[in-house]
């Protein structure tokens, strides 16, 4: 299934994308794309539904961040080693993990705005997982079970505040608007093999980075295994992946993003995304 919530921003309903590539209102059948629907039980009840028997959503509608608001907002920093090469910093021996505020997350298409203060905002194509049951202490044999699905994400960062102004990489990563997702949540059934898809970012049409997750470092299960001797997931929670190679910090020189810039990526089976850069209200 391909899940989604559309609508307006604060006023999501939840959704589905049916055979022929409509979306299809699921608010008469469950609240939101998150909690329980995101169990294996909630997705069988869904997968149970004749889509044709679901209303149609207005052509052209809006979507949504694909999940709604989560408690944790995970990413995995330096997970492709050329990315890690071209950011000037080691080759990690273990997941690097930090935090994205869950109110940076918006729609696929949302306008990107670049923060007061902002010199070096920079793209992060990414594959994101969506936890689907309660996971703590989980073995990565087991971990497949835990997935609700797999979204596209941009993992939009503020180079200067990540790492030149002290402290955590939080303070880059969490800004409004820095974290896009969607168009729609894949559940694994979907995907042949998540560690073997495409990836792609380019920036005004130039492109920017090409990869594959069969490059990750750490791939899907462990990480969820791994997360989970750290913190418990809960259901509905997310995780980036990492990026590979092509982030405007690694070009020479760099690269940033500014007001009126078009970032479009996508990633195999996962769609595609479009934002534009807009300056800071007010």
């Amino acid at each position: 299934m391909k899940l989604v919530r559309f609508g307006a921003a604060g006023m999501e309903k939840p959704g589905l994308i049916d055979a022929s590539g409509v979306v299809r209102d699921l608010s008469g059948i469950v609240a939101d794309i998150g909690g329980d629907t995101l169990t294996p039980a909630g997705l069988d009840r869904l997968r149970a539904l004749d889509p044709a028997s679901l209303p149609e959503a207005p052509a052209g509608v809006r979507l949504g961040a694909c999940v709604t608001r989560p408690g944790h907002f995970i990413a995995v920093g330096l997970n492709y080693a050329h990315h890690a090469e071209e950011a000037g910093m080691a080759i990690p021996t273990e997941p690097v993990l930090f935090s994205k505020a869950p109110n940076c997350i918006v729609g696929p298409d949302d306008d990107i705005i670049q923060p007061m203060g902002s010199t070096k905002l920079d793209w992060e194509v990414e594959l994101g997982i969506v936890i689907g049951s309660r996971a703590r202490y989980v073995e990565e044999a087991d971990a497949g079970r835990y997935i609700a699905g797999f979204c596209l994400a941009n993992d939009v960062s503020e180079r200067a505040f990540q790492i030149e102004r002290g402290g955590q990489w939080i303070k880059g990563k969490s800004c409004e608007t820095f974290g896009p997702l969607g168009p729609w949540l894949v559940t694994p059934d979907e995907i042949t093999d998540v560690q073997n898809l495409s990836m792609w970012c380019d920036v005004n049409h130039e492109k920017r980075q090409r990869g594959s997750t069969r490059t990750m470092i750490f791939g899907v299960n462990f990480l969820v295994a791994y997360i989970s001797r750290f913190m418990v997931l809960d259901v509905g929670d997310v995780i980036i992946t990492g990026t590979p190679p092509g982030v405007g910090l690694g070009m020479k020189p760099p690269v940033y993003l500014k007001p009126g810039d078009v970032v479009t990526l996508g990633m195999d089976g996962l769609g595609e995304q479009r934002q534009t850069v807009v300056a800071f209200p007010g």
